[in-house]
């Protein structure tokens, strides 16, 4: 059976006390709709829409980055769930299959659960809630069963004091087959306490055609929604508390895992060791073996097996570790290719370069990228030694073997095997230090009597 998703991303998110739509805040690196579409994703949909309001513009941008071939429906008005997902129907033409609706504030609704309600549907139920048992029902809707058929879901603002006393409660996720889910919502009305049109509406409207409907239940945390700054950090507490303990299952070795934070898309192989207070942006794969030592932060960087990073040191996007590659203390890398078993153990900063197998970067080094209005590639061949506080004016090469001297400022090319010396001669002026001394002293006593 064909699926689609459709994920709802409208609400502007009043609680957040934000300038921005609330699924652009933040979840381990990436907007909270990411998320959700991430676990959609899983299912192989043959067709995603997005469904946005508040900050259209923004989001559908954001949207685009994360899946180019996303479909994008705007809801003008606010006027509830069943009429956003109205909005994503001309994406349906000719489509046969089921939808699932997801939120774009709910990131941690996991695939298997998702196939679950697939499941329900395949069994022949025309319409499949996902429901959990709440510690605290407070003002969730409430899921009427009647043993394994679900009667109807009650909004808590319209629900009885008998049906307010039921503790398992909607999670809004709805799996449908999409041309009876949109027929409902056509039937959908907006007579009721906030005068919305209410997706779960959609199962006592099936009911009452002699449709069947059913609820799969999952962890409450599963269903957990950001509303607000305080949950969102709750969210992103969670967020790491899964991602850490993913990486111990899986062979990796985090020596204070409670000061090691994670991205969304962070992969480290078996065998990684990481030290305390690493910190992991987007895009970052470690390969088996390697070493992140402590107050590291790597964004967009892959490390190659063997390879040791840190501590202090920063990884940007772009930057690039063969197997057993060494970056030291205070070292940034940008965009540059380090080859196997090269050191950069430093005080130094490489952008824009590459630097061959087994090359030696002294402290200090700077590839100096950027004129202000172009960056330029520096190359340092294999076995390369740049002394201490070389700065390599790009663009520029040095050769396999060569050498420059602690000091240079290099601006032209060094060929292979050779030594590059870009100093001022040194000169030395026997005696001159004590009598300058005796004229700041002076120059410091006159001062002070003005």
């Amino acid at each position: 059976m064909a699926t689609a998703l459709i994920v709802l991303a409208a609400g502007q998110g009043t609680r957040m006390n934000s300038d921005f739509p609330k699924v652009l805040h933040e979840l381990g690196g990436a907007p909270l709709f990411a998320h959700a579409l991430a676990s959609g994703a899983a299912l192989a949909p043959e067709r995603t829409v997005l469904v946005i309001g508040h900050g259209a513009g923004a989001v559908e941008k954001a949207a685009l980055e994360v899946d180019p071939e996303i479909g994008i429906a705007v809801q003008e008005e606010q006027l509830g769930t069943a009429h956003a997902v109205a909005q994503a129907k001309g994406f349906f033409d000719g489509f046969e299959g089921d939808t699932i609706v997801l939120y774009g504030d709910t990131p941690f609704v996991r695939p298997e659960t998702l196939e679950a309600m697939q499941a329900a549907r395949a069994a022949g139920h025309a319409v499949v809630v996902l429901g959990f048992e709440a510690a605290d029902p407070a003002r969730y809707g409430r899921l009427v069963m009647d043993g394994q058929q679900l009667m109807r879901i009650v909004e808590y603002k319209d629900a009885s004091d008998e049906e307010r006393a039921i503790t398992l409660c909607n999670s809004g996720v709805i799996c449908a087959d999409t041309s009876v889910m949109f027929d409902l919502i056509d039937a959908v009305s907006n007579e009721n306490a906030s005068g919305e049109y209410y997706l779960p509406d959609i199962v006592g409207l099936a009911r009452a055609r002699g449709l069947t409907a059913t609820a799969v239940t999952c962890p409450e945390a599963e269903t957990l929604g950001i509303n607000s700054r305080a949950e969102l950090a709750a969210a992103e507490a969670e967020f790491q508390s899964r991602a850490r303990a993913a990486a111990l299952e899986n062979g990796v070795t985090l020596t204070a895992p409670d000061t090691v934070f994670f991205a969304h898309d962070t992969v480290i192989g078996r065998d990684v060791v990481v030290e305390p207070n690493v910190v992991f942006g987007p895009g970052v794969t470690i390969e088996t073996g390697a070493r992140i030592r402590a107050f590291s932060h790597l964004e967009g960087a892959h490390v190659g097996g063997g390879a040791i990073v840190g501590p202090y040191a920063r990884l940007r996007p772009g930057a690039e570790l063969d197997g057993g590659a060494r970056i030291g203390n205070f070292v940034e890398i940008k965009n540059a290719q380090i080859g196997p078993g090269a050191k950069v153990n430093h005080l130094t900063y490489i952008g824009d370069a590459t630097v061959g197998e087994d090359a030696n970067i002294g402290a200090g080094t700077v590839t100096c990228n950027y004129n202000g209005v172009e960056k330029f590639h520096t190359e340092i061949g294999a076995r390369a030694f740049i002394g201490s506080d070389t700065m390599l004016v790009a663009p520029v090469t040095v050769g396999d073997g060569a050498m420059t001297g602690s000091g240079s400022v290099i601006t032209k090319d060094v060929p292979a095997d050779s030594l590059a010396l870009g100093r001022a001669e040194q000169v030395v002026k026997i005696g001159v230090a004590s009598r300058l001394f005796e004229l700041y002293k002076k120059n410091k006593e006159n001062r002070g009597k003005e």
